[in-house]
């Protein structure tokens, strides 16, 4: 009995390993299938996404191309009067605030890209509390910003106030022909409404 006893173990265990190695081997096929399938979609995603940014990167080339053939054949200074907010920004420096509230060390910097100095640029800065209010509107002038550059002032401190809202309220450069107001709205159907002289057509 006990001769055919260990024969019969023998098989049955055999039995169960190969029947877990062959489980072994289909979870493996399974898994590097997976695994397979994934990296093709990687690489399609990666693909996906270089075409798309060769696209982007194509059609903002055209765009720049566009900008620069419009500004070849539109007088330098017309382009710049039609698109001057995209050449011409005004933002505040770091400034310090008190405990209680209160602003100090304020500059307001006009930053102007254009290739025409700026005689003057008028802002207005407007000094906030904390809920929001405002406490006090003042404007400066910032006088010669020049082609390619900065020019700043320095803002008077306030007692009160923990932040600013700045803005510019006019600007006016006789190299570039530019008269530009806020309270200044462009006439219907100019092509160039902010000429100080207009040109004849």
């Amino acid at each position: 009995m006990r001769r055919f006893l260990l024969p019969a173990i023998l098989g049955f265990l055999l039995i169960v390993v190969s029947l877990s190695a062959y489980r072994d081997r289909k979870r493996a096929r399974t898994i590097l299938h997976e695994n397979e399938r994934l990296i093709g979609e990687n690489r399609d995603l990666r693909n996906s996404l270089t075409l798309s940014h060769r696209t982007a990167q194509q059609i903002a080339d055209r765009k720049d191309m566009q900008q620069m053939t419009q500004a070849q054949f539109v007088d330098r200074r017309e382009y710049f009067r039609r698109n001057w907010k995209q050449y011409i920004s005004v933002n505040n420096g770091d400034y310090k605030t008190g405990f209680l509230g209160g602003i100090k060390n304020l500059q307001v910097q006009v930053r102007n890209q254009t290739e025409y100095t700026l005689d003057n640029a008028v802002v207005s800065v407007q000094y906030l509390r904390n809920n929001g209010d405002v406490f006090k509107t003042e404007q400066y002038t910032v006088h010669n910003i020049p082609a390619k550059g900065v020019q700043s002032v320095t803002a008077s401190n306030s007692r009160k106030g923990s932040k600013v809202n700045i803005r510019l309220v006019s600007i006016t450069s006789q190299p570039m022909n530019f008269c530009w107001s806020a309270d200044k709205k462009a006439a219907p159907g100019d092509p160039d409404p902010f000429a100080c002289v207009p040109a004849a057509r």
